[in-house]
């Protein structure tokens, strides 16, 4: 009796725990694959580069959950949505362990990648509309928390375990519990339809600026490109460094394991950070400095002067990319103007995750046919093709006549 007083005075906790920890789960998986990568090219016998095609799988259903997902939560519920998607990504995690050729691992990533876009864009749609910027920032840091204790995850059943499936198997787990937290909370989100689509933002429908008009604007295509070079480093690093670590370089599993979960430690630091800070700096130069700062940690893994400044550069590149995202989102306005803003961050999000799934492929091709030091090369050249782009973009907005930079993040 004491609890369901407590729930109807806040009637949005139950919704806001279990955000906070579905982005958690949401981050865990992505931070598996980098560390799993050589046991599972061992156990399936594949060449480096194959890890591109599963990549692909998932941000596939990715792309595919996530644009459908608003006609989805009109007609299932956002409740019914996020339970359905959990259970459908841990289906695809367990059943990775389960499959004894990669085909079907590959279809499964497809699977996983459709319950991780349903769930990314179901609860953001619900943050938006119920919470303000903090919380909606603490969701995201949440990712973060997920991505990070990924590899640790992993790592401990690859040296504990000795079994890369063992680590799938237990975050597949927490998924189902999720979604069985979902399923028995539904009224908990299922009452606040009405609510939320009163306090739905406006800014996303005041202008109905056709999509073919944006199309033709180039600042839009170069901020999408800054959105596809910027997932792509930041998934190349999280995804290669490990294999480059130990396979390259000789550092043990444990150690590697550990610090490349620092790259996402420090990363989430940043991003907890950024907020402190971001109003005194503006995006523009947050932008500029984090870049400028990451370009130095990928010069400095690939310099390699021993086995400690590695593992540092890796944590320095992660607390420098961290504010990026946010910033240039926030920049938006700036770059293209109002009118064309909000269907530039649908090209955005779309060329970003279109950037996290094939870029760490060509990295690895790449890879396959040289050697794995050109992970640290190609990390330089996306920092600064990333950095030459946002000049021509923000000279280009200046040449059109808009403001240069949205300040708030």
């Amino acid at each position: 009796m004491k609890m369901r007083r407590t729930l109807e005075r806040h009637p949005h906790a139950v919704p806001t725990v279990l955000a906070f920890t579905a982005f958690i789960a949401l981050g865990m998986p992505d931070g598996l694959t980098g560390v799993a990568w050589p046991s599972i090219r061992v156990s399936f016998n594949l060449p480096l580069d194959a890890l591109g095609l599963f990549l692909f799988a998932g941000m596939t259903g990715y792309l595919t959950s996530s644009s459908l997902s608003g006609p989805v939560v009109g007609r299932w519920g956002i409740g019914r949505v996020l339970a359905a998607s959990c259970a459908m990504t841990g289906v695809g995690l367990i059943g990775y362990t389960l499959v004894p050729v990669w085909g079907m691992m590959v279809l499964l990533g497809l699977v996983s990648g459709l319950g991780a876009g349903a769930i990314d864009s179901g609860l953001n749609a619900f943050v938006a509309a119920h919470f303000g910027e903090r919380i909606m920032q603490w969701l995201h840091a949440s990712y973060g928390i997920g991505i990070t204790s990924g590899p640790v995850i992993m790592t401990f059943a690859l040296t504990h375990l000795n079994s890369w499936r063992l680590g799938y198997i237990m975050i597949g787990l927490f998924q189902l519990f999720l979604a069985l937290c979902f399923a028995s909370t539904l009224t908990a989100w299922e009452h606040k339809k009405a609510d939320m689509e009163e306090r739905e933002p406006r800014r996303l429908t005041e202008y109905h600026t056709s999509l073919a008009e944006t199309l033709r604007r180039p600042t839009a295509w170069m901020s999408a490109g800054l959105f596809f070079l910027y997932t792509g480093a930041e998934v190349s690093l999280g995804t290669w460094a490990y294999t480059l670590l130990v396979e390259s370089r000789g550092i043990d599993a444990g150690s590697a394991g550990l610090w490349v979960g620092s790259y996402w430690a420090f990363f989430t630091a940043g991003r907890l950070a950024a907020g402190l800070y971001a109003k005194r700096m503006g995006v523009h130069l947050i932008v500029i400095f984090s870049l400028m700062l990451a370009l130095l940690g990928a010069a400095w893994l690939w310099w390699n002067p021993s086995d400690q400044a590695n593992l540092w550069a890796v944590a320095l590149i992660g607390l420098a990319i961290a504010p990026v995202f946010a910033a240039l989102m926030s920049g938006t306005s700036g770059r293209v103007g109002v009118p064309f803003a909000a269907n530039t961050i649908g090209m955005q999000l779309a060329a970003g995750g279109l950037g996290a799934a094939i870029i760490p492929g060509l990295v690895g091709v790449l890879a396959r046919r040289t050697s794995l030091e050109v992970i640290p090369l190609c990390l330089m050249a996306l920092f600064a093709a990333e950095l030459g782009l946002y000049a021509l973009a923000v000279n280009a907005s200046s040449r059109s006549g808009h403001r240069l930079a949205a300040e708030r993040l």
